[in-house]
């Protein structure tokens, strides 16, 4: 793609799993170590790139003069979202073309300004997105994102296979809610079990980039459009989204230069 050395996608099998919260932390946190950063929100039907970045409501990007959208711009990233091209409010009842189509011009009539990375915040499942994007630009890895529970595990296993279909690497996976922490009393708890990431990591042969903690800050500070990592950049919960992503960064390199790279053979 014109304007882009490097595509990542951020998915995950099931919704709720805080997909679109690793998406934006990730994209902070590689702009912070000096990479120049896109996201392109991909949810068609539930966009939240928009409101985590904190872009008004009815904010529109401007247009060139060879029909494409410029990227807005928020806390350092270009961003591109349906949030920015339609009423929100509205919803978007639309079937698979129509929003395949409405992907693709994203995808394609946005004038990234030279990137090194465009982080797609992919809507849950295996579906049309999905096989849209690995068919029409290359794809150099996904970040899949789940939580321990042996449910959410179900549906990151279909979405390593999904990517191993259309041959795109696994570069690793983020392990979300892994522990409850309680900011009152310091008291933690492994609500949805222990051990899940590992797991699902030792059985597609990748890694857990990272363990991240159900807490109250997370989610306050991405609803407020200021997420951790440009609030807390000093937490533990930023600092752990840093070494996300240098290793996201150092996997993507090693590919291109040839070095190790994952393979899904049988």
């Amino acid at each position: 793609m014109d304007g882009v050395k490097h595509i990542v996608a951020v998915a995950s099998g099931k919704g709720g799993v805080g997909k679109s919260t690793v998406t934006v932390n990730l994209a902070l946190a590689l702009s912070a170590q000096g990479y120049r950063v896109g996201v392109l929100d991909a949810d068609i039907y539930g966009p939240s790139q928009a409101q985590m970045l904190g872009v008004k409501e009815g904010v529109r990007p401007e247009s060139t003069g060879d029909n494409k959208f410029l990227p807005l711009t928020a806390h350092g990233l270009q961003a591109m979202s349906m949030a920015f091209l339609a009423n929100t409010r509205e919803a978007m009842v639309w079937r698979g073309p129509m929003v395949v189509g409405a992907f693709q011009q994203m995808l394609t009539q946005t004038q990234w300004d030279n990137l090194d990375f465009l982080l797609i915040d992919m809507p849950p499942g295996t579906g049309d997105i999905q096989l849209t994007l690995a068919q029409k630009v290359p794809v150099s890895g996904a970040v899949i994102v789940t939580t321990p529970q042996d449910i959410a595990l179900l549906d990151a296993r279909k979405g390593i296979e999904m990517f191993r279909k259309v041959n795109v690497p696994v570069l690793g996976v983020v392990e979300n809610m892994s522990l409850y922490h309680c900011e009152n009393c310091g008291h933690e708890a492994a609500i949805f079990g222990t051990g899940g990431g590992d797991s699902i990591a030792e059985e597609y042969q990748t890694t857990v980039l990272g363990r991240l903690p159900l807490t109250l800050s997370i989610r306050e500070l991405a609803d407020s459009g200021s997420p951790s990592v440009v609030s807390e950049p000093d937490s533990s919960v930023s600092q752990t989204f840093a070494e996300i992503a240098r290793q996201v960064a150092q996997s993507v390199s090693a590919s291109e230069s040839g070095g190790p790279t994952i393979s899904f053979s049988e």
